[in-house]
This record gives C-alpha cells, structure tokens and sequence, in this order.
C-alpha cells in the first residue's frame, strides 16, 4: 500500500525522538572541526563534566543562559501528559482537538508539512536548540527545521492592532523576576498545533515562557497557555531541559531527501 507523503512526514516526526535517543553520546563532539578552543565547562574530580555545579552568571550578575539544551521527551506529542487536572477545552476546542487526536486532519499538521512548529512546541521538539543571550535580545535557535526566534529585552511593548502581521513563534518581550526570565509571547497566527495530538490555538494565544536555570546542567521552564478563545482558563506545564556540553547544532532540513514527490524520471 502506497503511504501518502504526508502521512510518511507525519511518522518520520513522531519517530524523531526514538532516533534521537539511540544516538551515540560521542556524536555530540563534531569530529570535523580542529583547534576548537576549550570550553568553560566545570569538572568533577575525574574530569567530566559536572552539570550540577552552580549555574554561571554574566558580568552584570544575570544568569547566563547560554549554551545548548535538549528536552525531555514526550511533550512534543503531548504537552499536558504530566496534567493532573483536565485541559479546559472551550467547546469548540475540544470538538477540534478529539478530531484531530483521532488523526482525521492529518494532511493539516504544521509538522507534517514542514511548517514551523510555533511556541511553546518548537522548545519542546526532539532536536536540541541553543540560547544566544545579549542585553537587548535574546535569541533561540532551534536546529529543527533550522527555526529561530527572539527576546527583546529592552524594555519595548507589543501593541496588539489590526496591522500586527501573524506569526507562527508570537512577537516575544522579556524581563527578569530575579533570576528567573520571563518571556511574554503575542501576536501569533492561530495555526500553531500546541502538540503533535492538536491542542487548537487561535490568534488570541497568549505565552508566558519561565526560565530558571537550576545550575549548570539544568534549567526549568515554566509554560503557561491563555488563549480565551480555546480554553476556558489559563493553564500551565512544567519541563526540565538539560545543557548538552559541546555540542553543536546540526543543519536540519525538512525532508531534505524525500523522493515521493519527485515522480518518475
């Protein structure tokens, strides 16, 4: 039975976090760069890396949150799997995510048709992603799908107007609650999939992104999804992401190789 192209992006997405886990630790280290200058990354008595030791501060005495993470899996699929309550669907909602859980809108997938992944999701996806942090912005680069997006951090406002053009990762500002970064995401496109099962979002989606880097190794991230037009009330997610010490993001393109679209020659 011939699968749809489609269908087949659809399982290769899903699969992503099952290859991503078989991979080698030694693939992290890139082997076909020299002179590649020593990282300032604190050792334990045997000389690995020790991802428990404080987390490093910038010269002004803010966390640094540079470096590259990678999430935990699960979340991509599902991003309320460890909810004890319900999600508080509005009605309409519900009716559109059990459709969509079902897999009776699969060719709509975001995903599946290399589209970006939008926030929240894109943090979550099984590839890790890297934090550029200046004074004025902050910049996440993500190597799925080679997707990016940016904090500005000096002090602007979004002003939501009917000439604001959608995006699919919001227009994000960020501000400090002590040590913890709090990102305020707007302005999105109502197209984004929250996960891989379709929890909607409209276009009066609302994220609030914390970020708490524990110490060296480890940061949590708080997400909370207000979006009155598919949910009854704001609602919130905790995930752990870990630092992957020398490591460098790799060139992601979506189905770089797929040949079901190429037809015979």
């Amino acid at each position: 039975m011939q699968i749809p192209v489609i269908a087949k992006r659809s399982l290769i997405i899903a699969a992503m976090p099952l290859v991503l886990s078989l991979l080698p630790k030694p693939l992290f280290a890139q082997p076909w760069w020299s002179k590649v200058p020593p990282s300032a990354i604190p050792r334990t008595a045997d000389g690995k890396p020790n991802l428990s030791a404080p987390a490093p501060r910038l010269p002004d005495g803010k966390p640094d949150f540079s470096g590259v993470w990678n999430p935990p899996m699960g979340y991509l699929r599902d991003l309320t799997k460890d909810l004890k309550d319900p999600v508080p669907f509005q009605p309409s909602a519900k009716t559109l995510y059990d459709e969509r859980a079902a897999g009776l809108h699969w060719r709509e997938e975001p995903d599946a048709n290399c589209l970006p992944q939008g926030v929240p999701k894109v943090l979550l996806a099984p590839a890790p992603w890297r934090v550029v942090q200046t004074p004025e912005r902050i910049f996440f680069v993500h190597e799925a799908f080679n997707l990016w997006w940016q904090v500005f951090m000096d002090g602007r406002e979004f002003v939501p107007s009917k000439d604001v053009t959608p995006t699919w990762h919001g227009y994000s500002t960020g501000k400090w609650d002590g040590d913890t970064l709090v990102i305020d995401s707007r302005g999105f496109n109502g197209k984004v999939w929250l996960d891989q099962l379709g929890k909607p979002s409209t276009e009066s989606l609302h994220v609030t992104t914390r970020l708490r880097r524990k110490d060296f190794g480890h940061m949590d991230i708080q997400i909370t999804i207000d979006d009155p037009e598919a949910y009854t009330k704001p609602w919130t997610v905790n995930v752990e992401v870990s630092l992957q010490p020398n490591n460098e993001l790799m060139e992601f393109i979506c189905l770089e190789n797929e040949k079901d679209t190429r037809g015979p020659r």
